[in-house]
């Protein structure tokens, strides 16, 4: 499932090509038929993302929500545009542009209402300009509920994803297992403030890495990292390798329904 990055990331492209001028709407697979018909032709305002979540405004109609889930694809493209196939959910174009969605999890039309209610359901992005991390540290502090499954619920913090989660605790030396309530003020707040820079930097390259420049590849004499995800990354996906830093043996874990990623010797209990 795409990271907030990505959804932020989505957004920015689809203020670059389509924000502005009239859209032509279509539904080629059929499921958001009824409310394409409503938009095709309407000038797409504007484009919105919270954690996970993708919003496209149209004037006077309201907001196109879209959460791309684990299977969902978004892909852009220039005129002209090839024909869609039965699998394209929405297709947008312009005469310069065009953008496919697949297999969302949720594509929908909604009211400004509706979206407010999404947005106060989430918990704080740490790539919007509109909260800072107090909310999210008044959850986290007083919960027994271990700070790596806190980090994934989006009702605590909106955004984050398993690639995040497992490189920010690593990157502040923290045990996984560690319960929330049993973090620092200080703690939080560093992690807060990394998440934001790390985020904000896959926004700009439109990738995740999260690997500090004294350990990078050509830093420590290493091959760079080969992984069909990218980024230099410290511990995800690095289960049974050497820790970059002490050495010591990557270990990995099933919690909550997800594979979670550690070095013991730098996130000692």
């Amino acid at each position: 499932m795409p990271e907030g990055h990505t959804i932020h990331r989505l957004a920015a492209d689809h203020r670059e090509r389509f924000a502005g001028r009239p859209a032509r709407v279509s539904s080629p697979q059929g499921k958001f038929s009824d409310s394409a018909a409503l938009l095709d032709g309407r000038v797409l305002e504007a484009a919105d993302a919270h954690g996970k979540h993708l919003f496209l405004g149209f004037h006077d109609i309201g907001w196109v929500h879209i959460h791309l889930g684990l299977f969902g694809k978004l892909g852009f493209g220039t005129v002209p545009a090839p024909p869609p196939t039965d699998t394209v959910r929405l297709r947008l174009l312009n005469d310069a542009h065009h953008a496919d969605l697949r297999g969302p999890t949720t594509c929908a039309l909604i009211t400004d209402a509706e979206k407010r209610a999404i947005h106060d359901r989430l918990g704080p992005d740490p790539l919007r300009g509109d909260e800072d991390g107090e909310r999210a540290w008044r959850r986290i502090s007083r919960s027994r509920i271990t700070v790596a499954a806190l980090l994934m619920d989006q009702k605590v913090i909106a955004g984050v994803g398993n690639v995040y989660r497992a490189e920010v605790l690593f990157r502040h030396g923290i045990d996984p297992y560690r319960a929330g309530r049993d973090l620092t003020r200080r703690e939080w707040d560093a992690i807060w403030a990394d998440l934001g820079a790390l985020m904000r930097e896959g926004v700009r390259n439109n990738r995740i890495d999260t690997v500090r420049p004294e350990h990078l590849p050509e830093a420590m004499g290493r091959p760079p990292r080969v992984d069909d995800h990218g980024g230099e990354v410290y511990v995800y996906r690095r289960a049974r390798q050497a820790c970059h830093i002490c050495g010591g043996e990557i270990r990995t874990a099933d919690l909550a329904a997800r594979n979670l990623f550690w070095c013991p010797g730098c996130q000692p209990a």
